[in-house]
């Protein structure tokens, strides 16, 4: 869904640095503010990887969302409770704990 204007796309992009970041970047790219882009085919390159980056850090700061959601969500829930793992009770048993024998 597209933002209403600008403000309200800029004020979205400010809650994600990361994707400001990568955003910038491709800006730049376009701007040629390195200089390194003399072809077509390079600039095409440089926009491909840095669109690449861009997605692979859309979709780690969803999951990153994703996963704060769904332990809020369990969190709130009192039927659910986080499990631990339990404590090997083997390893305090054994002479050597590295020879890996049972008792």
């Amino acid at each position: 869904m597209p933002s209403a204007n600008a403000s309200e796309f800029l004020a979205r992009l400010q809650r994600h640095p990361q994707l400001q970041a990568k955003f910038d970047a491709l800006l730049d790219i376009v701007d040629n503010a390195a200089g390194d882009a003399l072809k077509a085919d390079e600039a095409e390159q440089l926009v491909f990887d840095e669109l690449r980056r861009l997605g692979q850090q859309a979709i780690q700061s969803w999951a990153e969302r994703k996963q704060q959601r769904v332990e809020t969500d369990c969190d709130a829930r009192s039927d659910l409770a986080r499990k631990q793992k339990k404590a090997s009770l083997a390893h305090p048993l054994r002479a050597d704990s590295d020879s890996g024998t049972d008792l």
